[in-house]
């Protein structure tokens, strides 16, 4: 009900804002940021584009079934959109031992390792790959340019996640969700669930176009490290629940 009350009240500020200019009346999104974000996305199509359709061909040819995925997700002041990512699980893949790993990381604190860090079955082939570098989200380019997401920001949420936080924790809501952002680059899997919301909290009150552009310089070298980790297991569940 917080959050119903919530979005209501952010939608008519964000009107009034956007009628002063303040923000971009498509999306509700500091103007700044919008044209930011158009800007950078112009300017790497010879980059992105090339490599989406790379890696929607090996998609098709190594796994039979959808080369996207889409998910419901929560983004800017709770508003509900379908994020889209390319598919690196097979077709039917069960999900409920990652809901179930994620609610165990918020309810112990712990660093939140990846559950495909040793491994998963679940995975097309190459699919940790596309994991690892990140190129598995490179279609939220066009949640981007639709307005649902920006370049940087806190990562989005599901909406089941989204109905634990607190009102402290909304406040990740008050910045887009983006495809890398503050959390990303300042330790993301070694960091604690707690860690990430105080690190996406400190974004919103405090971004600007210097932040995401130190941001987004920062994330190539964060990809590289990750991508020659070496595969360690995720931390044993402490909560009972089994999610083998």
């Amino acid at each position: 009900m917080e959050i119903r009350q919530e979005i209501k009240y952010d939608r008519v500020r964000n009107f009034a804002q956007a009628t002063s200019g303040e923000v971009n009346l498509s999306c509700g999104f500091p103007r700044w940021k919008r044209c930011l974000d158009l800007a950078c996305i112009a300017l790497a199509l010879p980059l992105w584009l090339p490599l989406m359709l790379l890696v929607a061909l090996g998609i098709k040819l190594l796994s039979p079934g959808p080369v996207l995925y889409r998910q419901e997700r929560v983004g800017h002041r709770g508003r509900r959109f379908l994020c889209l990512k390319f598919r690196s699980m097979r077709v039917n893949a069960e999900t409920q031992t990652h809901e179930r790993y994620l609610e165990h990381l918020m309810q112990s604190d712990s660093p939140m390792t990846k559950l495909d860090a040793a491994g998963d079955p679940r995975l097309i082939p190459c699919g940790r790959i596309l994991r690892a570098t990140g190129l598995d989200e490179l279609p939220q380019i066009l949640n981007v340019i639709r307005g649902e997401m920006s370049l940087v920001g806190p990562r989005p949420c599901t909406p089941k996640e989204s109905e634990s936080y607190d009102t402290r924790q909304q406040e990740r809501f008050d910045a887009p969700p983006g495809l890398t952002g503050y959390w990303q680059v300042n330790g993301k899997n070694e960091t604690t669930f707690s860690a990430m919301i105080e690190m996406d909290i400190h974004y919103a009150r405090h971004m600007s176009p210097g932040m995401d552009l130190w941001i987004m310089l920062k994330t190539i070298p964060v990809i590289a490290r990750e991508v020659f980790a070496p595969r360690t297991p995720p931390p044993p569940e402490r909560t009972g629940q089994n999610c083998s």
